[in-house]
């Protein structure tokens, strides 16, 4: 059965600056967070960093060409904070804006339009030095970063992603400390929600004062899907439970301008949240035309209390003593995640359904196996990765978006994770997430049958 999309709908590929950059001590960038953490020992699993990554610093022009071949309307990246404010004197860094000039003018002539992220993880130090996201003043920072992106680049940006997945900043940043800035504090954790949710909402205004109303904004978050094997009261109440804290502490100030009460009282162990100011709520609540959504699985909890083995570590979040999350199941990635896309119709429906006016665009999916280089004469550089199970996952995944939007959500757009093998955060170059590969020796970008199929995809809008 073939299922057909909207001749509107948005094909793109996805990557972010500190994970394909590389160039990190080049034209004036400061020092990031990452940067920094890939120095402590352990903390990047192969004892790499992002300082090469992919070279697209130097190599962004073939990748565009790349993206061309591949057929794409869009491609979504992000802006690295430290080439633009690389020192605490605030000073803006012309060596940075004319970079992403280039970048996003070299796009929009291949008539690919430049979905940016303006914050994808990469902090500058010093603002971490002075407590970074559990410190207001980084929201208000981030804020005038935003106005002075607007007002360089504002007639070059198709759509404005305030941040990526602040779960993870907050959660895994401040949290159980496995990514930057490595903290194990769940009181600034939570202090890190808030005020990465002010960022945002500050973010949208600096861009509305540059650009206008018009301006096209979005937030892309990576919400916890959580499914209960069996239903019983005992597990609804967990998978609540893991709900509220992973997915409600955003959506809930963002798109209806409050926090659930309870939120405050599962975690009042951790913090009394007397960060939040006055008018807090009502500036992180703005109008954005489209919600980003990063899915790659799915989690099975149930209630701590039905095991006398707790399997919960896998959990960064606080107040989850009550929440067991099961071992995944089927055939796993490379990362030990499960297939599960079903869950991905399960989730555009009901965030279709709870947000009636608001645009879903799955910002992120995608899968990393072990992939091996095979000979193929017939491709440009005489190699070719054939991976049959990435190409299995996304056939099945654009499939669960195609569902979901024949039922009702309201979906525009699908980015494909990743365009290229990159520097996969704590887990440094062991994953490989690309429908292109990277030889990291030589920097060669290598087709990979997932690729191939992507683009056949999207010629046929079809699935």
């Amino acid at each position: 059965m073939t299922i057909s999309f909207p001749q509107n709908f948005i094909w793109g590929v996805a990557t972010s600056a500190y994970q394909v950059e590389g160039a990190t001590s080049e034209d004036g960038r400061g020092e990031s967070i990452w940067d920094r953490f890939c120095t402590k020992p352990g903390a990047i699993s192969d004892g790499s960093s992002g300082a090469v990554a992919c070279d697209s610093y130097h190599r962004y022009a073939e990748d565009i060409t790349i993206a061309q071949q591949l057929g794409v309307k869009a491609y979504r990246l992000s802006i690295a904070w430290p080439r633009i404010v690389p020192q605490r004197d605030g000073k803006i860094n012309q060596a940075g804006i004319d970079y992403y000039r280039r970048l996003l003018d070299a796009l929009r002539e291949a008539g690919i339009a430049p979905f940016v992220t303006l914050y994808h993880w990469d902090l500058p130090q010093y603002l971490e030095d002075n407590g970074g996201w559990s410190n207001r003043e980084t929201a208000l920072c981030y804020a005038d970063y935003v106005k002075t992106m607007a007002e360089a680049l504002g007639d070059r940006i198709a759509v404005w992603t305030t941040l990526n997945e602040p779960w993870c900043t907050a959660y895994l940043g401040y949290g159980n400390g496995i990514h930057a800035p490595g903290i194990q504090d769940y009181g600034k954790a939570l202090a890190a929600v808030h005020h990465l949710n002010l960022a945002h909402g500050l973010g949208v205004q600096a861009i509305r004062s540059v650009i206008g109303d018009t301006a096209r904004t979005n937030v892309v978050l990576n919400l916890a899907t959580n499914v209960i094997d069996e239903d019983t009261e005992e597990n609804r109440i967990a998978k609540h439970r893991a709900d509220l804290i992973a997915n409600e502490v955003f959506l809930g100030p963002m798109f209806e301008g409050c926090y659930d009460s309870e939120i405050f009282k599962v975690t009042e162990n951790d913090s009394d949240w007397s960060f939040i100011a006055d008018n807090d709520l009502s500036t992180i609540h703005q109008p954005v035309e489209s919600l980003g959504i990063n899915y790659y699985s799915s989690a099975h909890v149930r209630h701590a209390g039905l095991s006398s083995t707790r399997v919960s570590t896998r959990n960064p979040l606080p107040a989850q003593d009550i929440v067991e999350i099961l071992p995944p199941t089927g055939e796993l990635t490379a990362m030990g995640w499960n297939q599960e896309p079903q869950v991905l119709t399960a989730e555009l429906l009901g965030l279709s359904r709870r947000f009636e006016n608001l645009k879903l665009v799955v910002t992120e999916n995608g899968s990393a196996w072990n992939d091996v280089v095979s000979a193929d004469p017939a491709m440009p550089n005489g190699k070719i990765i054939h991976d049959t199970q990435r190409v299995n996952y996304l056939n099945q995944h654009i499939a669960a978006v195609a569902e979901a939007m024949d039922q009702g959500a309201n979906v525009t757009g699908y980015f494909a994770w990743s365009l290229l093998d990159n520097f996969e955060w704590s887990l440094g170059y062991e994953k490989r997430f690309g429908i292109i590969g990277i030889d990291y020796a030589t920097q060669e970008r290598i087709w990979k049958d997932s690729a191939l199929r992507y683009r056949e995809i999207i010629a046929a809008n079809a699935v």
